[in-house]
């Protein structure tokens, strides 16, 4: 009896867990649910009551929190650095004789911008001034 009970406890836990873990939006919120879970584990085996289960859960889910946070502010930073670079380019579009259409991607450089193939462009080039290089 005392089997079962333990069992259904466990798999309700696991069926909480995955419920806490679905409902975090960010690494900061899922790391203060895994780290209060684990405090909490830590602090009944060490104590054995429910005052230490209680510190273990909250100095888990503070330093939960704190680990995801850091990952959060790293993949913002990423993301920021990945748009900023984006930023740089421009691309402009070339009708084909065939009416394909061919993508030039220039860099912008200054006031100017540079073509793929290295040459420089004082002002955005059309897409005449484009067609004799990249297109056909």
């Amino acid at each position: 009896m005392f089997k079962d009970m333990v069992t259904t406890l466990m798999v309700l836990a696991v069926i909480l867990v995955m419920l806490l873990l679905a409902g975090c939006q960010n690494e900061a919120q899922t790391g203060a649910v895994l780290g209060s879970l684990a405090g909490a584990g830590v602090g009944q085996i060490a104590g054995r009551d429910t005052e230490s289960t209680l510190i273990g859960a909250a100095v888990g889910g503070a330093a939960g929190y704190m680990l995801g946070s850091e990952g959060d502010k790293k993949k913002a930073g990423s993301e920021r650095a990945y748009l900023l670079e984006q930023t740089k380019y421009v691309t402009v579009n070339i009708t084909n004789s065939n009416g394909s259409i061919s993508q030039v991607r220039l860099r912008k450089q200054g006031v100017g911008y540079i073509g793929t193939r290295g040459e420089y462009y004082h002002n955005l080039p059309t897409e005449d001034e484009l067609r004799p290089i990249y297109g056909f």
